[in-house]
C-alpha cells in the first residue's frame, strides 16, 4: 500500500508536494491510473488515482473518501518529562503513534534532565509512524511545560501519576476507566516530592506499572500500551 501524508486536502484534485511527486514517480515508479493511499491527519481516508505522473506536479484524482477512519471510542493522553538522550523520546513518539494513542505533551520537571525539544522533528516521526500503521488520525503533540503549571489544566479526576514514591498506589491495569484518560510520567530521576504532592493537592491519583523499575521511554510506553489494552478487553468482555 502506497500511503501519503496530504493534511491540507480539501477538494477531489490535489497536487503532491515536488518531493512527495518524486518519490511516488522517480522511487516508486508509479504511473497514470495507478491508485495510491492518502490521509490527512483529522481521521480521513482517501483513495485517489493519478491523472498527471509528473514527478514535479503529481496529480490526483480522489475516487473514494473515508471519514473517521479507525476512529477510537476512547482518547489516551501520556505527559512525559523527556530524557536527556532525545533518541529515546523519539522512540516512544514512534511506538505510541503505533500503538495507538491520540495526545502527547512534554514536561519540565524538578529532576528534569532535558529542558527543550524538536517538536518539529517530533511531528515528522509521528507522521511517519502514522503512515506505516495505517491510520488516519495524527496525534496532538504538545510543546515542553513546566509541570506545576500542565496539572492545573488537566482533568484530574481522569488524570493518574505514575511515581516511585513508596506511596499506596493503584496498578494502571485495576483502575476505573474513562473514556479520556491522561498518565503522567517522570523523568529519569522521578518526580520530586514536592510535584507529587502538588499533583495530590489537584486530586490526581498515584498509579504503579508494576514491580520493574522502567526507564522513562519505557514507563510511558507501557503507560499507553496498558490502557489501549484495557479498553480493547473492556470492549470484548460481557
Amino acid at each position: 500500500m502506497h500511503l501519503f501524508y496530504t493534511p491540507d486536502i480539501t477538494t477531489e484534485t490535489y497536487t503532491l508536494s515536488e518531493d512527495e511527486s518524486k518519490h511516488s514517480i522517480r522511487v516508486l515508479r508509479l504511473q497514470e491510473g495507478d491508485e495510491i493511499n492518502l490521509v490527512d491527519g483529522k481521521g480521513s481516508f482517501y483513495t485517489a488515482q493519478i491523472k498527471t505522473a509528473n514527478p514535479k506536479k503529481c496529480v490526483l484524482q480522489v475516487i473514494n473518501k473515508a471519514p473517521d477512519f479507525g476512529k477510537r471510542s476512547f482518547y489516551v493522553h501520556v505527559a512525559v518529562a523527556p530524557t536527556k538522550n532525545l533518541d529515546r523520546m523519539e522512540w516512544f513518539v514512534e511506538k505510541a503513534v503505533e500503538v495507538g494513542i491520540e495526545e502527547i505533551s512534554f514536561l519540565l520537571c524538578d529532576r528534569s534532565e532535558r529542558k527543550n525539544i524538536n517538536i518539529e522533528r517530533l511531528e515528522k516521526i509521528a507522521v511517519s509512524a502514522m503512515k506505516q500503521a495505517v491510520k488516519a488520525y495524527l496525534p496532538q503533540l504538545n510543546g515542553m511545560q513546566a509541570f506545576p503549571s500542565f496539572i492545573q489544566q488537566v482533568d484530574a479526576a481522569n488524570t493518574y501519576i505514575a511515581h516511585l514514591e513508596n506511596h499506596d498506589r493503584t496498578l494502571l491495569s485495576q483502575v476505573h476507566l474513562s473514556q479520556k484518560i491522561c498518565i503522567l510520567i517522570g523523568p529519569e530521576g522521578d518526580f520530586s516530592v514536592k510535584e507529587i504532592e502538588l499533583a495530590y493537592g489537584r486530586g490526581i491519583k498515584p498509579v504503579t506499572l508494576g514491580t520493574s523499575r522502567l526507564r522513562t521511554e519505557t514507563a510511558a510506553l507501557v503507560a499507553c500500551h496498558t490502557v489501549n489494552l484495557l479498553h480493547e478487553l473492556k470492549s470484548v468482555l460481557p
